[in-house]
Order: structure tokens, then sequence, then C-alpha cells
């Protein structure tokens, strides 16, 4: 495959650049018999990935790798994680979904659940987006609910939700807290102050943790915040949350939603896309003869052929900081 990669960035296509990913896998089934060959829509993914495809209509927006954010104001960047469980003294695991305010060090939420499942922290957010407006990005690391290990470009549900509310997904190195250590730090703190010796229960534990947040937030001072008190510098988001906004695709062919068992209907035709995206509405165009491009929102995702009806990513349109597992 790698071979055919380099034929195919070099000639034919620099020879004849009216070929499209049909007449080339012809032409490669010719001079490459008895090996596989690549489907029209992998072909037509490593043209585009050699800059090779002329794309039809506006320039979509894609993201661009970048660093993590600064987060300088507050609701810039969100930073959420889950303190390491614990046992409570009725013998049940305790997972502390936590959420911090980057710039402020506001402790936005500090929550006793019993696992890290994502519909609890679906819960969890909705709250905390009614309560505080929208961020601009949030910052996590790549586990669970956060982060799928084996889905498109390793986003979960839950980031896929974020993407829809308009909010940047951030996901630090794998191996690196350091790159969340602002979060890391209030962490040492939540388990010095607030889980030794662990309550008896999750009601009795809540309440420690909402005791531990009045405190850091309300009556701690911060050196780094000129000792002033992350309740004092903090504000609401003036983003505010209004459930999920409309999305269209005037660019493209078809709007279709995906599936709950995450594929693309097209006619008679199922094309494997990804469980991650059920039920939400993605834009479908067809670029070439029998090839078809899947974009979501402002990303373009990757193609398609209805003879395979398997999708072939494009490079990663959220660059690093939707990192693999």
């Amino acid at each position: 495959m790698k071979d055919c990669s380099l034929w195919l960035a070099g000639s034919p296509k620099r020879e004849h650049a009216s070929w499209g990913a049909r007449k080339i896998r012809e032409r490669l089934l010719r001079r490459f018999s008895g090996i596989p060959i690549p489907a029209k829509s992998t072909i037509h993914a490593v043209l585009d990935r050699y800059g090779l495809v002329q794309r039809r209509g506006r320039t979509r927006r894609r993201a661009q790798g970048t660093a993590l954010s600064l987060g300088q104001q507050p609701n810039e960047l969100w930073c959420t994680d889950y303190k390491g469980e614990f046992l409570l003294g009725n013998r049940q695991y305790c997972y502390p979904l936590t959420v911090t305010d980057h710039a402020s060090r506001y402790l936005l939420c500090c929550e006793a659940l019993s696992s890290t499942k994502e519909n609890y922290a679906f819960t969890i957010f909705e709250r905390l987006f009614q309560e505080r407006g929208l961020p601009a990005n949030i910052r996590s690391d790549n586990g669970v609910p956060f982060a799928s290990a084996h889905a498109l470009f390793n986003l979960s549900k839950l980031a896929v939700w974020w993407l829809r509310l308009g909010i940047g997904i951030e996901r630090i190195k794998p191996g690196h807290p350091q790159q969340n250590g602002r979060h890391e730090r209030m962490h040492l703190t939540l388990k010095k102050e607030a889980t030794k010796p662990a309550s008896g229960n999750f009601l009795q534990q809540q309440a420690r943790f909402d005791d531990f947040m009045e405190l850091f937030n309300r009556e701690r001072p911060h050196e780094a915040l000129d000792m002033k008190c992350p309740a004092e510098v903090y504000q609401p988001s003036t983003r505010s949350y209004q459930g999920l906004p409309d999305v269209d695709y005037p660019f493209h062919d078809q709007t279709i939603v995906v599936t709950r068992c995450g594929r693309i209907c097209l006619g008679n035709k199922k094309i494997n896309f990804s469980q991650v995206f059920a039920g939400q509405a993605v834009g479908i165009k067809e670029v070439h003869d029998d090839i078809w491009l899947v974009s979501f929102m402002d990303y373009d995702l990757g193609y398609f052929d209805l003879e395979t009806r398997v999708l072939e990513p494009l490079a990663n349109p959220f660059g690093p900081k939707v990192l693999p597992m």
C-alpha cells in the first residue's frame, strides 16, 4: 500500500491531471496484477492527502493543528478530569468528576459519581452549561468518556456533543498529565482535604466536596491570582446554553442523519461510519464519480464509495488536540 501511495502521488495523476480515482484504479489493476488494489475512496483519499484533488465550491474551514490553548481569560478554557477513584465507607467506589476554569482556577464542579459512564457526564455538563454558560474550549485526557479509543478520530459521543455546541476540544498528550497541570494540582489539594478519610456514602462525600468547593473558590487565596480567591476573578460565560443549534449543509448534496448503529444510508446503500455520531446530521457531497465526501459541521471527515461502503478517513481534522489512545 505504501508503494501504491508513492506511485499515486507521482504518476499517473501528475501526468494526467484529469484522471480520477476510477481510472487510476483501473490502471493499478492492470499494472499490479495479483495484489489487492485499494478501493476508489481510498485512492481518492491518497490523492487528496498529496494535494492532487481540486475541491469544488467554497473552501471549507479546516481545523489546524495547534498547541494547547493558553486560556488566559475566564471561560476561554475549562479543564476536566476524573480524580482517581477511591473506596467509600459503604464499600462503593467514588469517581469524582471535576471541572475547573483554567484562567481563574475556579472549581466549577466536583461531583461524586459511581462510575465514569458517559450518560452521567452528559447530565453533569448540561447542568454546568445551564448554570455557567459555554466555554470556548474544554481540555481533558484521552480516557472515557472524553475520548473513545476505537472511534473515528478517537472522538466520543460527549466530544461530538461539545463540538455541536461550538466548543473546541483539546486533548493532552497521553502520559503527559503536566499539560493539565493546574487541574492536577487542584486534585492534590482535593485529595488531601476532602477524601482522607473517605466518607461513609455518596451523600456524605458530596457534602464534603461542596464544602471544599466553597473553601477553594471563596476563602482560599491563590498566589498566581495575586492572593485573590478564584471567585473574585471568575465570571459566568456570556455564551448561554440554548440546547443544540441547528446544523445544515447548503454546499452539500444531501444532509443525512447517522443511524443508531453508526451508518449513513444513501438510497438502499448503508455506509459504515461511526457510532459516536449516531443521531447527528452530516453533509455528503459527490466530489467525483461515485466518490462522496462526508462532513460534520465545518470538518471534512473522509470519503466513501458505494462499492466498498466504508469510510476512508482524511487526515485528523482536529489536529494534535485529539490524539490516539
